[in-house]
């Protein structure tokens, strides 16, 4: 799935209009049948409804929907702020209609007087403004809206939270933003809704279809993308009657030191589990006995240090490697990713303690191989890149650090973004809160690494790998629970999310 810019989907609103063709009203009528299907789907009618409605299309829709909830018998009662501007458009017209049907109670806000105390056995519906609003809120805006806040009342918003914006909200007042519960968006969710310092805001999102024309999202060009189960699926190759071991690849992972050797473990079982033909684990010489009881399936390549990685092995036999997990930082250990880097492997997968070195010497991150694939949580990728002024701005650098160093950058959250070297950006749909634990990172790397050494392209790698392991969070989560899982339950599921796949 495409994701757009609030600008680019006001374009595909227009383009709809032209080649459907439909009229603006009739568009409008469409979006909020959606909404009010969703309410008359979830939400008792016993409860009464108050809907805030600005001036412009959000509050169009927001009156368009109680016409419809007052019709299925909702008790509802609408309060219109134009802030000083004419009702004109479709705005204009859906208040008209809610005159002449006489079902619903309105009431107009043209000052701070005229808002009343707002009860909290009541249901609200924002739809004060959408998607087009580029300023934070001020003076009888931001007050209806610290009103509702503090009402303690259930909030929906409509398309988007009022006072928030489609993007970067770094310079927004965050005192100006509607605080839902639940926002019913339209088509596609906002790029704001992924960052999570605006989950406060959001809420729980629903995409709700408004059959915006297939033509007009074609044409509209897009670098961001959702990660979707239908798109990995095409991705995901057959294996064949006659393959072997030595058909899947040979992986090499460097992992785990004195007191951290459960990140090597966890990793190796994860990229087995990912259909690798043969793994090699490097570990330090006091971590030989547990890879050889934890893994069995895995060969071992022994450091000379008896706790941390110091050299590199001959590379020859391997086709991906991977790093990082559990590794300490050690000046032996520092000097070896050196090394490993300057002997320029064709695949690489780097996470952990080896993006901590590298953000200690970043001009070895020049040493790095094109499309080399970086997995850093959201800390790790300041030390890297720098701090930033929210989670927009991070992301901006993060396109920018792919595209000069050419590689794969994948930060970890609730909605994983991942930016290629041609500024192509993908967020992530599978995973859950449960997946923020130990050793979730390590799994995520052994995945990754075990995909790179199959041949599948770096890219494909690195947007399966983070789509399976969500969806194996998922399915840990339905069997123990979100609080109860733990990263060796990811692993366990592995063989489940890829049946789900293929």
């Amino acid at each position: 799935m495409k994701l757009f810019t609030c600008n680019q989907i006001t374009e595909i609103d227009q383009l709809t209009m032209k080649f459907e063709p439909i009229s603006s009203i009739d568009l409008m009528e469409r979006a909020s049948a959606q909404v009010a299907d969703w309410i008359i789907l979830h939400v008792w009618n016993t409860l009464p409804v108050y809907f805030f409605a600005g001036p412009g299309n959000n509050g169009g829709d927001a009156m368009a929907v109680a016409c419809i909830l007052a019709y299925a018998g909702f008790n509802c009662t609408v309060f219109l702020a134009t802030f000083g501007r004419e009702l004109k458009g479709d705005p204009a017209i859906n208040w008209q209609r809610l005159e002449e049907q006489n079902k619903v109670l309105l009431q107009k806000i043209d000052s701070e007087n005229d808002i009343h105390e707002i009860p909290s056995e009541v249901l609200i519906i924002d739809g004060l403004f959408g998607s087009g609003l580029n300023k934070p809120l001020n003076g009888l805006a931001k007050k209806i809206v610290e009103k509702i806040n503090q009402s303690g009342a259930e909030v929906i918003s409509i398309d988007m939270p009022s006072g928030l914006f489609g993007e970067d909200n770094s310079g927004n007042d965050l005192s100006g933003i509607i605080k839902a519960s639940q926002t019913l968006t339209f088509q596609f969710p906002k790029l704001s809704f992924l960052f999570p310092e605006n989950d406060q805001f959001v809420g729980e999102w629903t995409v709700l279809p408004i059959g915006l024309h297939p033509e007009a999202i074609d044409q509209t060009e897009s670098n961001f993308h959702f990660l979707t189960k239908e798109s990995i699926s095409g991705k995901m190759m057959k294996r064949t009657k006659f393959s072997h071991k030595g058909t899947y690849g040979h992986a090499l992972l460097i992992a785990g030191s004195y007191g951290k050797m459960g990140a090597s473990v966890l990793a190796s079982k994860a990229c087995l589990r990912a259909g690798v033909g043969l793994l090699t684990s490097h570990i330090p010489k006091q971590g030989y006995q547990i890879i050889q009881n934890s893994v069995p399936e895995a060969m071992t390549s022994i450091d000379s240090s008896e706790t941390v990685f110091s050299e590199v092995p001959d590379l020859s036999a391997f086709s991906a490697i991977g790093i990082g997990p559990g590794l300490d930082k050690k000046a032996e250990t520092q000097l070896a990713i050196k090394a490993l880097l300057q002997a320029k492997p064709s695949k690489l997968v780097v996470d952990a303690d080896a993006l901590n070195i590298l953000s200690e010497n970043k001009d070895w991150l020049q040493l790095l191989p094109e499309n080399a694939i970086l997995t850093p949580h959201p800390k790790e990728f300041e030390r890297l890149a720098g701090s930033s002024a929210g989670s927009f701005g991070r992301l901006q650098k993060q396109v920018q650090f792919s595209a000069k160093y050419k590689v794969v950058v994948l930060v970890k959250g609730a909605h994983t973004c991942i930016t290629f070297p041609n500024g192509r950006v993908y967020f992530n749909t599978s995973g859950n809160p449960g997946m923020a634990t130990a050793g979730s990172g390590d799994v995520l790397t052994g995945i990754i690494l075990g995909l790179l050494a199959q041949k599948y392209l770096p890219e494909d790698a690195a947007l399966i790998g983070v789509y399976l392991h969500g969806l194996a969070g998922d399915l840990a989560a339905s069997k123990w629970g979100e609080e109860a899982l733990i990263a060796s339950d990811i692993v366990e599921q592995l063989g489940s999310s890829f049946l789900q796949l293929v």
